[in-house]
């Protein structure tokens, strides 16, 4: 469960960071992707881009 935990963390600061570069793709403004202003700083936290890259990648990997 811990590990679970650890990396769905690790691929929501890595997604975080890819989010210019994903939104000209189409990804962080889906349903459930999430931005708000805090402090004068713009926050994303893309929930439904991360599960649906991890889905995209499972299926990459076992496929392969």
């Amino acid at each position: 469960m811990v590990r679970w935990l650890i990396v769905v963390f690790v691929a929501l600061v890595c997604i975080s960071g890819l989010m210019p570069l994903l939104r000209r793709l189409g990804l962080g403004r889906l349903p459930g992707d999430f931005q708000f202003r805090l402090f004068g700083r713009q926050w994303d936290i893309p929930l439904a881009s991360t599960v649906l890259l991890s889905v995209l990648l499972s299926l990459l990997v076992k496929w392969i």
